[in-house]
């Protein structure tokens, strides 16, 4: 596995996910793995969960990392080609042929405009990183996906698999603003590779993109989505109709205990961060039902297993260079 962006840079879905748990039962089995490799963790935008897991699953298989926070401590980038006689200082052709001379892989966290839905759905900041740095791309979230989430949650759902086919519900809830599309847009890629029912349900007007809304069968009445699931994901995002917008109302769509009771005892999953009392109640999140804090915890060895497949393919390409060499001397 040379990049990951998407589900389809896994050959094996299922089987990532089962070497992800196991992974998880021993994080220091491939410890010297990653010895003399270097990570570059490009953050254009803000970070959390995914700085820290992403970090932490380098340290583990015992790579070096350097960070960049480039709205922060670098130049501010050029995207676009002509003449740069603007607030930007650097293009991103020579910032990201730098960065690949210094890292071995290269993660990236580049948010979309919200405002020009061909430049996001094409992946233009992400794929600019992809062809100028050389080196192997890890998305530590793009304009369209977040797979390293995607990853964990699917994780997640596998250790809280019940013994029978279960309904997942991914459901739609209200913010403040305009939230992106990449965690919905995901999770919905990945459940393409499960087995489990799977409903999405939304208010009219808040349709995903069909590419990724296809994985499931759209709902548009909550409670009736709801009825008998085994497992509610909790997410708002913003309009793809009308590019980037907030849509007002619908408060009624926040999650609350009284929506659960018409479920099979669902547990409930949130990628965070979450506007507590607006997209979920606090009560669900305090409680036992709330798999919130386990997502967030299998971000590490997501991310650990994702960076020991990229470095054994690395590897493999070494070792078939170096063997080409000695047969052609």
């Amino acid at each position: 596995m040379k990049n990951f962006t998407c589900a389809y840079d896994v050959p094996d879905v299922p089987a990532l996910i089962r070497e992800a748990i196991q992974l998880k039962k021993d994080p220091f089995a491939f410890s010297s793995l990653g010895k003399n490799k270097t990570i570059g963790l490009i953050f254009m935008n803000p970070s959390l969960r995914t700085r820290m897991s992403t970090q932490k699953a380098a340290q583990l298989l015992g790579m070096n990392i350097l960070s960049v926070n480039t709205t922060t401590e670098g130049w501010a980038l050029e995207t676009n080609d002509g003449v740069m006689n603007g607030t930007t200082v650097e293009h991103i052709e020579e910032a990201a042929a730098v960065m690949g001379e210094y890292c071995d892989i290269i993660g990236v966290r580049s948010f979309p405009s919200l405002s020009d839905k061909l430049q996001d759905t094409n992946e233009k900041n992400l794929l600019q990183w992809m062809k100028y740095s050389g080196k192997p791309v890890l998305s530590l979230e793009s304009a369209t996906r977040h797979p390293l989430q995607s990853l964990a949650d699917m994780m997640t759902i596998a250790e809280n698999k019940k013994n029978k086919k279960m309904k997942i519900v991914l459901t739609w809830a209200p913010h403040v603003k305009a939230v992106p599309h990449a965690v919905a847009n995901s999770f919905c890629e990945w459940m393409k590779f499960s087995e489990e029912e799977f409903v999405i349900t939304h208010p009219h007007g808040l349709e995903l993109d069909e590419e990724f809304s296809s994985a499931g069968k759209i709902e548009y009445d909550q409670e009736k989505a709801l009825e008998d699931a085994d497992l509610v994901y909790v997410k708002s995002w913003c309009s793809f109709s009308d590019y980037g917008k907030l849509q007002e109302g619908n408060k009624e769509w926040m999650i609350t205990p009284e929506k659960l009771a018409h479920t099979n005892e669902a547990k409930v999953m949130h990628c965070l961060p979450v506007r507590r009392d607006v997209e979920l109640a606090s009560s669900i999140l305090k409680s036992s039902t709330s798999l919130h804090l386990q997502q967030a915890a299998n971000r590490v060895p997501a991310a650990q297993i994702v960076l020991k497949k990229m470095i054994t393919s690395m590897n493999k390409e070494i070792k078939h260079s170096s063997d080409e060499f000695i047969h052609a001397i």
